[in-house]
């Protein structure tokens, strides 16, 4: 058994998908691999995810030192900008491979209908 923050995982490679599994996690950490982002533009590049789970997601992976949250209040508006932990960033060739598969298995076996 593996514990982490206090969550037992029977093998390692539920630990990672305890982390960055689901329909939105990895997709925040794509988003973040090369900059930082406000949350409305996080919300701009998912445009499908409700604000609800997008804000959920978010703090999950805040919660798991992921993603490092950090809020200007010197003047109005309030702003929030999301970036990746040093912890984060060591899942960026965990995260790239994953979009690469996807690229692949769309170009062997699908159809690209978006942008990139």
């Amino acid at each position: 058994m593996y514990t982490f923050k206090g969550k037992e995982y029977p093998c390692c490679a539920s630990l990672t998908m305890g982390l960055i599994g689901g329909k939105w996690k990895t997709v925040i950490l794509f988003h973040l691999i090369n900059k930082t982002l406000r949350y409305n533009e996080l919300r701009k590049e998912m445009p499908t995810v409700t604000e609800r789970t997008l804000s959920l997601q978010l703090k999950n992976l805040e919660e798991d030192g992921l993603i490092k949250r950090k809020v200007y209040t010197s003047k109005p508006p309030l702003k929030v900008e999301y970036s990746l932990t040093d912890f984060g960033k060591t899942l960026i060739p965990v995260v790239q491979s994953i979009a690469d598969w996807g690229v692949y298995a769309v170009e062997e076996k699908g159809k690209f209908t978006g942008a990139k």
